[in-house]
């Protein structure tokens, strides 16, 4: 059965989101949405019969908005808006973030501070329904606007969009469809441009993501750790108590959990009197990600219920306010701070992935082969891991500190939300990209510590690995196991199968 999230009486979640735009659910709006929206836009009229001044209604926009709009001209300011704001570059965002973007567009106004008509939220809502996805360049959004244009064309017949697979003229995949494109009236060319909804729904996006890559992280450490035959006296439980961290208190949990039963922790335990700190600061470093992600996680939260359009409408009041609900600060300081936290995810396993291949800091073999000088073995993925932790560092560099005014400056200062979004995004690739290497460096560790068997639950995730990437005893190519490795993780397959026999890890 078609499943469905519904938008009006309650919060959207990110997990609404996400099984909107990755997993085609429909979507569909409450009679109490509907209400609403209704509401706003009475009193948009009202505005128009009193002549009354709003921003972008009786106004142009930006630095225009010095310049009265006769209410003749009204309805083509809507549709220029669309067409001149529509400019991106670069290449296109993939379909799956247009899809949030466009699931937060229809969040957004159906909250009923926008003024638009329902049918035009309901014609997002189609396209979203029959996944017909706006062709949206990547590069160009301060933080909003060109995003929301470009998927404002399709709605009116214009731009392009892809279809099954395939790109055609929006008018065209409207026709086979039997879709009307719309004419926009008063208020709504602005209201679809508006708002932090780009920015909001890549991070929700990246949220969702960077949830599962904390929890394979501490998987994959663990992996390394039982490879590096390292003392577990260093996760004592004792340590939250004193050092108060839900982040470092939940990694503990999973870490010990994941050890329960191990032969090689067992026996290694008191085989040196403390490790290095990428190992022995697993839950204090990973902890601390998890802080991060959680806060990150609760702003997010927060921005995907709020209404975010300029001007919103107060019904009730019968007023408008112009102001800077639009402006994603919030959004794009954490989405900042989430970069951090994945750049040191991705260190932190990088400097474990070193040591596994690095033989003076192990009982294994120089990088994880025999028959070193011939064979190079997993000397050059730790290169690879090197190059992404790398480039996740000047990721983490924050966007949110830069504005670039604009509008005559009448728009001096933006949040520069959209491009900390795309670097978090990448940095997510990264780190994932990181810890394939250091779950296939791990298992290739265990191998050479047999008889001694480890844990259960990594059994369970070695044998997993192992149906798809075998043993390396002499040099082979390895990108193709390397890619493998992350589209189990992009796929979740490993959490997946991991946590349905072990319980859900904790974040």
């Amino acid at each position: 059965m078609t499943k469905t999230v519904l938008i009006g009486d309650g919060n959207i979640t990110i997990d609404d989101l996400v099984h909107i735009a990755r997993f085609n659910w429909k979507i569909e709006l409450t009679n109490n949405a509907i209400t609403k929206v209704k509401q706003a836009r009475e009193t948009v009229e009202k505005f128009l019969d009193y002549n009354k001044i709003v921003y972008g209604i009786t106004t142009g926009v930006g630095d225009n908005s010095k310049i009265k709009i006769p209410k003749e001209s009204s309805n083509l300011l809507q549709k220029n808006l669309i067409r001149s704001h529509a400019c991106g570059v670069g290449d296109p965002l993939n379909e799956e973030l247009v899809r949030a973007v466009m699931v937060m567009m229809v969040k957004n106004l159906s909250l009923g501070y926008s003024g638009v008509h329902v049918a035009t939220i309901q014609r997002l809502i189609d396209l979203l329904n029959n996944k017909i996805t706006p062709k949206v360049p990547k590069e160009g959004s301060l933080g909003y606007l060109s995003y929301q244009a470009h998927i404002g064309l399709v709605l009116i017949g214009e731009g392009e969009a892809y279809y099954k697979g395939n790109i055609y003229d929006s008018k065209e995949v409207l026709d086979k469809l039997h879709i009307q494109p719309l004419e926009l009236q008063e208020k709504e060319g602005l209201s679809l441009i508006n708002g932090t909804v780009d920015m909001t729904a890549m991070g929700a996006v990246a949220v969702y993501d960077a949830i599962n890559l904390m929890k394979i992280s501490d998987v994959a450490s663990m992996l390394s750790f039982e490879s590096l035959r390292g003392t577990k006296l260093a996760f004592d439980y004792r340590l939250s108590k004193v050092k108060k961290y839900s982040g470092m208190s939940s990694t503990l949990k999973n870490i010990n959990l994941l050890l329960e039963n191990s032969e090689i922790a067992e026996k290694s335990r008191e085989l040196r009197t403390q490790d290095a700190l990428s190992m022995r600061a697993i839950p204090q470093v990973h902890g601390a990600s998890k802080d991060t992600l959680n806060y990150v996680k609760k702003g997010i939260e927060i921005e995907m219920n709020s209404a975010t359009d300029n001007p919103l409408i107060f019904s009730e009041e019968n007023d408008s306010i112009s102001s800077a609900n639009c402006h994603g600060e919030s959004v794009s300081m954490g989405l900042d701070f989430l970069a951090i936290a994945l750049s040191e995810l991705s260190n932190i396993s990088d400097r474990r992935v070193f040591r596994l291949v690095s033989s003076q800091y192990s009982d294994l073999p120089a990088f994880l082969t025999e028959n070193s000088g011939i064979n190079s073995g997993y000397m050059i993925p730790q290169y690879v891991s090197a190059y992404l932790a790398a480039d996740n560092k000047h990721l983490a560099q924050p966007a949110s500190i830069d504005s670039i005014p604009t509008a005559a400056n009448q728009e001096d200062h933006h949040s520069m939300g959209t491009s900390s979004a795309l670097k978090l995004i990448k940095s997510i690739a990264n780190t994932r990209k990181v810890l394939a290497i250091e779950i296939m460096c791990g298992c290739q560790g265990l191998d050479y510590l047999k008889p001694l068997t480890t844990s259960w639950s990594l059994t369970l995730v070695y044998d997993l690995v192992r149906e798809h990437v075998p043993k390396l005893d002499d040099d082979r190519i390895l990108y193709k196991e390397i890619n493998l490795i992350e589209s189990m993780l992009v796929k979740n397959e490993i959490l997946e199968y991991l946590e349905k026999e072990i319980g859900e890890l904790s974040i």
